[in-house]
């Protein structure tokens, strides 16, 4: 728990004060709890794929969004519960197939990270299998990429010391 809540309600918050129509959360091995899903317009996602990796969790998000009419899906991760609700409309308000938010660190460097926005132009160019979602077609076709200053942080939390980092 981070600060009363999971670091995925914190994730969940964030994309709804932003104020998308849709938002879709992808989950694999667990169902997410009520508190991080419970709120209007928040529909779950099952990936029966997920352990082949990150690419069928992106294609799980990707159908969904083909389900309701999308044209881009606006990408995030839900260990990363400090991605302001300003980062993700910066993001989606991009006119390029590819945005990316870039965050600059306290030490000046520029830290590239989620949210990503995905045109649905690029969909077919996203990988099918693999433990990677974006990365490399942001990184092999930089062209299509508009990197959008943000004013969170990108920092994730994947263990125990990182959540002590925050409580």
């Amino acid at each position: 728990m981070l600060r009363g809540q999971s670091v995925l309600s914190h994730a969940v918050n964030s994309v709804v004060e932003a104020g998308f129509t849709h938002i879709f959360v992808v989950w694999g091995a667990v169902e997410p709890s009520s508190d991080a899903t419970s709120h209007p317009g928040v529909t779950l996602v099952h990936n029966p794929e997920w352990q082949t990796g990150q690419a069928s969790s992106l294609q799980a998000g990707i159908h969904a969004a083909r389900q309701v009419g999308g044209t881009s899906i606006v990408v995030g991760l839900g260990d990363q519960p400090f991605v302001r609700p300003s980062d993700w409309v910066a993001v989606a308000s991009s006119g390029s197939p590819i945005a990316q938010a870039l965050y600059l660190q306290p030490d000046g460097q520029k830290t590239a990270g989620n949210p990503v926005l995905l045109a649905a132009e690029v969909w077919p160019l996203l990988p099918l299998l693999g433990d990677f979602g974006a990365r490399n077609l942001i990184s092999s076709r930089p062209e299509l990429v508009e990197q959008v200053l943000c004013s969170g942080s990108p920092f994730d939390i994947d263990t125990i010391e990182d959540l002590n980092q925050w409580n």
